[in-house]
């Protein structure tokens, strides 16, 4: 049987501290579905396409080291029934600290109440990569700043475009 984890966020955008997520989780399941919100109520800088692309590029190295098997996906419904419609038996959520732990625990509580089979797993972030935030490396790029040690390479240059443009 196939182990399936579903990897849900915004990733607007994709970071090192995601990616090193993912990789931890390509060792507790054979295939990992990272699945990007397009929910209506929050404003992305980058749209749903741009996103799927970024994480698609970001994660093939991971898949050519380690051998994942990924797939990125959009949903637009509950990360708990998006989860379910791909088989996930398990969400992969990422810790950088105690607000998170919090915010998580409340969620996978709640998700475990309307769907009981599907096991919420918390990574802890690496120490490397534990500070990074998305939505600080979109304000550090929107003022002008170098966020190439934050994110992929092919990330930052995103970045660069959306904020000259």
């Amino acid at each position: 049987m196939t182990r399936i984890g579903f990897y849900p966020g915004s990733f607007d955008p994709v970071t090192n501290g995601h990616i090193d997520i993912a990789r931890r989780a390509t060792k507790l399941v054979d295939r990992l579905v990272v699945a990007v919100g397009t929910h209506h109520h929050k404003r992305a800088l980058f749209t749903a396409d741009e996103r799927v692309s970024l994480v698609a590029a970001a994660l093939r190295p991971v898949a050519d080291e380690t051998g994942a098997e990924f797939d990125v996906t959009t949903f637009d419904t509950l990360s708990i029934t998006a989860a379910r419609v791909v088989g996930a038996s398990v969400i992969i959520r990422g810790l950088r600290d105690a607000g998170d732990f919090d915010y998580e625990m409340q969620m996978a509580g709640m998700n475990a109440a309307m769907v009981p089979d599907v096991e919420t797993v918390f990574l802890a972030s690496s120490p490397e990569t534990r500070y990074i935030a998305a939505s600080l490396v979109r304000q550090i790029a929107a003022l002008g700043g170098d966020v190439s040690t934050f994110v992929p390479a092919q990330v930052a240059a995103a970045l660069k475009r959306k904020y000259s443009a």
